[in-house]
């Protein structure tokens, strides 16, 4: 697909935004005679005991013209020395002075007041997309392939919330299915919360570099017996064994609560569903005669396993 010239607009116009809350646009970086890309060269040099030029400007993608005028204007300054590699006199290497390091750790510590800074101005929520974002964007842009990982953790504010939307859109997207199941999935979670008791019961959500990709819940629905419900994952991520995942923590927590079994009610659309469940040796017990519900025509399913 062609690019179109409203992506183009809207990574300038985000650039042009992020550079201005950075403060890369002012007469200095942070309040400093130094620009960002004189600030990234100090901060590289910083990083070793001395480096090659040649491999410094390939490093940063830089003019070699404009690279030796800024390390004359640096060595004239004091921040840094150069001379002959002695593996070989024609090429030239470059270190930080004491001083050189000096101001290296003024710009350190002054960008991290200033991020720490806008941080702080964000509420949690906020915080955990914006990183989530800024991992997102990299991890897209470098180019190189990256191994994904996953946690599950506890509900926290919000979630609830969350998992109603998310399973309301989803199954309109992948079954057609009308808002009278996303009412039946606010009509769970709200059950999970009335009289919940938390020896018996609960619920957990999976996170992918900090943003929710997945849910489950643990129910009570006799003494002897519970039921998972409302498993869901999100397209982007599976296949990554989330599903997998919430399902055994499902079990462990259902026998560690005293249930003699676990039981489940989906639809005999869900296959890729029906072998995560197969796979953490649920059975088949149960195929209901086709229905009409959630606007569309569907066959229910009863799958159980001991505990």
């Amino acid at each position: 697909m062609a690019v179109s010239a409203e992506d183009v607009a809207t990574v300038r116009a985000f650039n042009r935004f992020y550079t201005r809350i950075i403060g890369v646009l002012g007469d200095g970086l942070m309040r400093t005679p130094y620009s960002l890309t004189e600030a990234r060269v100090i901060f590289e040099l910083a990083q070793r005991d001395a480096a090659e030029v040649l491999a410094l400007r390939r490093a940063l993608d830089l003019d070699a013209g404009y690279l030796s005028r800024m390390l004359a204007r640096f060595e004239s300054d004091g921040l840094v020395v150069r001379e002959r590699s002695p593996e070989d006199g024609r090429r030239q290497i470059v270190r930080l002075t004491p001083h050189g390091r000096e101001v290296f750790a003024m710009l350190d510590e002054r960008s991290a007041g200033e991020i720490r800074g806008l941080l702080e101005r964000l509420s949690d929520d906020e915080r955990r997309r914006l990183i989530a974002a800024m991992r997102t964007i990299r991890g897209v842009l470098d180019g190189r392939p990256r191994t994904r990982a996953f946690t599950l953790r506890a509900l926290r504010p919000g979630d609830l919330g969350w998992v109603v939307q998310r399973n309301g859109a989803l199954y309109d997207e992948e079954c057609g299915w009308d808002r009278t199941y996303e009412a039946l999935v606010a009509k769970v979670v709200a059950d999970y919360v009335d009289g919940h008791d938390p020896r018996r019961e609960n619920a957990w959500i999976a996170e992918v570099e900090g943003e929710p990709v997945g849910s489950v819940f643990c129910v009570r629905r006799d003494d002897r017996v519970a039921q998972l419900r409302l498993l869901h994952v999100e397209p982007s991520v599976r296949g990554m064994g989330i599903g997998t995942a919430l399902v055994e923590e499902c079990l462990r927590f259902a026998a560690a609560a005293g249930y003699q079994e676990i039981m489940l009610w989906t639809t005999a659309l869900q296959k890729a569903a029906h072998r995560v469940y197969e796979r953490a040796g649920f059975r088949l017990e149960t195929v209901e005669e086709p229905v009409e519900r959630f606007g569309s025509r569907i066959q229910g399913q009863i799958w159980r396993r001991a505990l």
